[in-house]
């Protein structure tokens, strides 16, 4: 195999630079968390009432079909911008530009059909975005510190989570204007990132055999993270309404910014965790035992959630998980990347690995549809105990990292 000449390296980057992409990273969590997880599941109860769960299921599968598959596109349209000298950014700069719009088409979309369709524009235009961004990461950190940098994206969640919060929490705004703080938000947070210089790694081609265990290592990682995701993506989606069906003693219109704040605070008790492990895992040069040990820590959780027959037990279940999965998701982003078989395909790659975002997102809602009911979760909690802790077992099935 010819072997590539390397390109210009920086070695490790600075710390400013690694906050400057964990802030970026947090732009684009705050693109789609607000909205997936409060402001669309609000304007869908608004539009059809009580066929919310109906709804809410058909746009998901609609928008994650576009998100999976423009993943992979723009994924390889930017390594072959990579390839040819241009670089990722230019990329992510035009998904910002794309996903602003696609929130505008969001806000005045007011039937069942225009939210559908304003969410596959929205899905294709975030991952024009999102691909090329996580690929930066790939590119131009080294394997030594993408523990800290996996630890330092927790900050996405409660970055993103404050703004969800703040934008529920003052009811006077309207529902466009809650979305326009959105945009504000994620393109603030991306923007600094745009303007740094590229500093990209070597490439070094790998023999054969080291690029078939690398894939099949790959397989297992991605199995695993797919079964945690399919409990993230259903938490993410039917949060408020899993809080409606326990806790019956609050007005509803009090929930989202209960809610609110309760996603702040869980993902803010989980950041510190998640970046004092991230550290560690770079020390000592293992990620597995603390990928398996956040998986268990967010199937307890789930477990708790499964029980709850009030606002206190159901929110504390659910803080547990959050510090579970806060830990496993950020964690098992740098663990992936070390596991990518070549490095000329990383946004391609990336893109499929993507898969287990967007698939949980087809098979969440489904599950949900036929597990749950609007005032009965407890079925669809005990199955994603049972996935989220398989997923810790899958982990550790990868041989070629520790």
């Amino acid at each position: 195999m010819r072997r590539a000449a390397p390109l210009p390296t920086g070695g490790n980057r600075s710390l400013g630079f690694l906050l400057i992409y964990a802030i970026a990273n947090a732009g684009g969590v705050i693109g789609f968390l607000p909205l997936l997880t409060l402001l669309l599941p609000m304007k869908i109860e608004a539009v059809v009432g009580d066929g919310r769960i109906t709804l809410i299921t058909a746009t998901v599968i609609a928008g994650s079909t576009a998100a999976g598959l423009s993943n992979i596109l723009f994924g390889w349209l930017s390594d072959r911008s990579v390839a040819r000298g241009g670089g990722r950014r230019r990329w992510v700069a035009g998904g910002v530009v794309a996903t602003s719009l696609s929130y505008a088409y969001i806000a005045v979309a007011p039937t069942p059909t225009a939210i559908i369709l304003a969410t596959i524009a929205f899905q294709a235009a975030l991952n024009a975005t999102l691909n090329p961004l996580y690929a930066i990461m790939a590119d131009e950190i080294p394997d030594a510190q993408n523990g800290l940098t996996g630890g330092l994206l927790a900050l996405a969640n409660p970055i993103s989570s404050a703004v969800l919060a703040v934008v529920v929490s003052m009811s006077t705004l309207s529902e466009g204007s809650r979305l326009a703080i959105v945009v504000v938000a994620f393109t603030t947070c991306i923007a600094p990132l745009l303007i740094t210089r590229s500093q990209p790694l070597p490439i070094v081609d790998s023999p054969r055999a080291a690029v078939v265990g690398a894939r099949r290592d790959l397989a297992f990682a991605w199995a695993a993270r797919l079964l945690v995701q399919i409990s993230g993506v259903i938490l993410q989606l039917y949060l408020l309404y899993y809080f409606e069906s326990i806790e019956a003693s609050q007005p509803t219109g009090a929930l989202p910014p209960n809610i609110g704040h309760l996603l702040t605070l869980s993902f803010a008790i989980a950041l510190p965790v998640a970046v004092a492990i991230g550290r560690l895992s770079d020390r000592i040069d293992r990620r597995k035992p603390f990928l398996f040990g956040a998986a268990a820590v967010a199937a307890l959780g789930l477990l708790g959630m499964a029980f709850a027959g009030d606002w206190t037990s159901g929110a504390i279940s659910f803080a547990i998980y959050s510090v579970g999965a806060g830990v496993f998701l950020p964690l098992h982003n740098a663990f992936s990347i070390q596991l990518l078989p070549d490095p000329r395909h990383r946004g391609r790659d990336l893109g499929l690995l993507n898969l287990t975002n967007t698939l949980p997102s087809l098979l969440g809602p489904l599950l949900t549809w036929a597990l749950a009911t609007p005032s009965d979760f407890r079925l669809l909690m005990l199955v994603l105990v049972v996935l989220t802790f398989c997923g810790g077992l899958a982990i550790l099935a990868v041989r070629g990292r520790r």
